[in-house]
């Protein structure tokens, strides 16, 4: 009998393959078309882009208009003075939201300024020629990442009381938790920062790593969240390390980036190898973080990719071999995602101990 684990697991699977097809794929005709294949290919591309909702399902009623079930999220434009409203108003890019005296129209995931009519003037590469305020909007996106830090600030805080309540010994979850925390320390931190200097990179090498976690986990649920998918989210993070990296750098730090030879060589020896050596090793200074940035976000937004094209591919074939071969496939990568999702999180943590192990090295001068 299979366990009540790996029963929550497949309802978990199960459900978010469901909802996250759109109803209009369930009443396409029996064979497949163009129409069809299309639709696919643009909620995959939606899918992948942040919004100013959570979309939950879509379904066709009887006048063959598209019904979107989901929660709207408060839409803050900055337009002569801060123009606030909720992202219900735009209707996904049909209708023309007013607010006072402006109109807003949603098109390609951006809101514009328009008239009435919701006018949108394009330019020969029909990219939208409309005035843009600025937006300040809360997507889903932003929501998720408000959700995590909150949800650990909670966590973490809870976990820090009942260890003062029992004397340093975890309780409830906290057992859980308690053995991730110290494996970052011991197995991660430590031996890439050292003993000496690991503990003031913990705090940041900890809140990267659950924040990582669960913005992936959350990614896979029918929300349909794609945040560390965001190159905008992963730079940010890459940034973080860069920064820690190069503002807690010793003196040693940067005599190895511009002095690499150290003093083996006569100074004149040295210039035509620095002229190679100094470029390269200030051109490795960004390299980094941008290995970080491109690595997360091109393993989680191809994982989505991969999930929701076998997904698709149910509606497509829309037979007794093609269909559950691609419901099997599907739960497959899911219970793969599950195990990138913290794989991904690890690998990032790791990394930025390295860098910080590089920035914090000390040498023995005599």
């Amino acid at each position: 009998m299979p366990s009540a684990l790996n029963k929550l697991l497949l309802f978990i699977v199960f459900t978010t393959a469901f909802f996250s097809a759109p109803y209009s794929l369930f009443a396409s005709d029996n064979e497949p078309s163009n129409d069809l294949k299309t639709e696919i290919k643009e909620y995959i591309s939606h899918h992948l882009e942040d919004s100013y909702d959570f979309s939950l399902f879509s379904y066709t009623n009887d006048e063959n208009e598209h019904v979107y079930i989901g929660i709207p999220l408060p839409v803050i434009l900055w337009d002569e003075g801060l123009q606030i409203f909720s992202s219900s108003k735009l209707h996904h890019g049909t209708s023309v939201a007013q607010v006072g005296d402006n109109y807003y129209k949603l098109d390609h995931g951006k809101i514009y300024k328009t008239d009435a009519l919701g006018t949108l003037t394009y330019d020969e590469s029909h990219h939208t020629i409309n005035a843009a305020p600025l937006d300040l909007s809360i997507t889903k996106g932003v929501a998720s990442m408000l959700l995590i830090a909150f949800l650990m600030f909670w966590l973490f805080k809870s976990l820090a009381k009942t260890y003062s309540i029992n004397k340093g010994v975890p309780a409830g979850v906290g057992r859980f938790f308690e053995p991730i925390v110290l494996y970052i320390r011991d197995e991660i931190a430590r031996p890439n920062i050292g003993d000496k200097k690991h503990g003031k990179y913990m705090s940041f090498l900890l809140t990267v790593f659950f924040f990582i976690w669960f913005l992936n986990l959350v990614g896979l649920t029918p929300l349909g969240v794609n945040v560390t998918g965001n190159i905008a989210v992963t730079f940010g993070l890459a940034l973080l390390t860069f920064v820690i990296t190069n503002f807690t750098g010793t003196k040693d730090y940067w005599l190895h980036i511009f002095d690499p030879l150290g003093g083996s060589m006569k100074w004149y020896a040295k210039i035509p190898l620095y002229i190679i050596l100094i470029p390269i090793e200030v051109l490795g200074i960004f390299i980094k973080p941008f290995s970080l940035l491109i690595r997360l976000y091109a393993n989680m937004q191809a994982g989505h990719i991969v999930l929701m094209s076998l997904i698709g591919l149910m509606f497509i074939f829309k037979s007794w071999l093609g269909s559950p071969l691609s419901f099997g496939l599907a739960f497959a990568i899911s219970l793969i995602e599950l195990l990138v999702a913290l794989l991904q999180a690890y690998i990032f943590t790791m990394l930025s101990a390295l860098y910080f192990g590089f920035a914090a090295e000390e040498h023995e001068h005599h």
